[in-house]
């Protein structure tokens, strides 16, 4: 099978890698974490048969340089990001959206921004804390998380953000199954370079965000909230578990945990396929 297509689209402030595959209406997947674009390999061939699929690295992540490196990372326009590859690849038609972690908070945003450019939105386990009863002890997270950083660096401020993340006695954090694919183990290397700036830009950042649950109200029918069947008990299920019952709509529940689209891709591909077709 041919690779995608590759190019990079400037946007205020930064550079965006992107990459397309397949034909038909436009499905953009939007990574979470430290993923990009290649945190879809898993599934973008696959999806690919149906949709035009569009991936991409994130401002600051991977291959999407930044003009200043140390600006401040906000959701707004992260999903301005979103919008302006969606006006590039579907400019006359609406597309779907899938994003899951902080890009499933991009997803969320983008759906209030620019409900006109979207038929579905499946945000997976976005962690907007911010709506949940107990928020203030997340945001004291959050700020453990940075002054560990900076007093003692990534893996401790990793260590303590993982913790906050997981259930209650369980002693490995959301998503940490065994056995990733050759594909994920050969990221590696890739997602340790982004990690300073995911934990010092994107998670304070992101995790301060607040959505518009108002707005969400009046779009419900476009947006499937969605989290892992094994996440349950764990911070990144409760806010779409909340914004679920609070939208009055199902929660849908992929194979897996939190990065159960590495180590489930083929039962989490076809779970996507069916929730775009609903």
């Amino acid at each position: 099978m041919t690779g995608p297509d590759i190019g990079s689209l400037r946007v205020n402030g930064a550079t965006l890698h992107y990459e397309v595959r397949g034909r038909g209406p436009l499905l953009l997947l939007v990574p979470g974490g430290t993923g990009g674009a290649a945190s879809f390999d898993g599934i973008a061939d696959d999806l690919a048969a149906e949709y035009t699929v569009a991936t991409y690295d994130p401002r600051g992540m991977s291959r999407s340089t930044l003009d200043d490196p140390d600006a401040e990372q906000h959701v707004a326009e992260h999903a301005d990001d979103a919008a302006r590859i969606l006006d590039l690849l579907s400019p006359g038609a609406p597309a779907r959206v899938f994003g899951t972690s902080s890009g499933a908070i991009v997803a969320l945003h983008l759906l209030t921004a620019r409900a006109e450019r979207l038929v579905r939105v499946v945000a997976h386990e976005p962690p907007v804390v911010e709506v949940l009863p107990d928020a203030p002890d997340h945001r004291l997270l959050v700020a453990r998380v940075q002054e560990t950083l900076r007093t003692e660096g990534l893996m401790p401020a990793m260590a303590v953000f993982a913790a906050g993340l997981r259930k209650d006695g369980d002693t490995a954090g959301p998503g940490a199954e065994v056995g990733l694919p050759s594909q994920a183990a050969a990221r590696a290397e890739r997602t340790m370079a982004d990690l300073p700036y995911f934990v010092g830009r994107i998670v304070p950042g992101f995790m301060s965000y607040v959505p518009d649950i108002g707005r969400l109200e009046t779009l419900a029918d476009r947006l499937t909230l969605a989290c892992g069947q094994d996440s349950r008990g764990e911070l990144p299920y409760r806010p779409a578990a909340f914004l679920a019952e609070r939208l009055g709509t199902e929660l849908l529940h992929f194979p897996g945990g939190h990065t159960g689209l590495t180590t489930h891709p083929a039962g989490f591909g076809e779970l996507l396929r069916k929730a775009f077709r609903a």
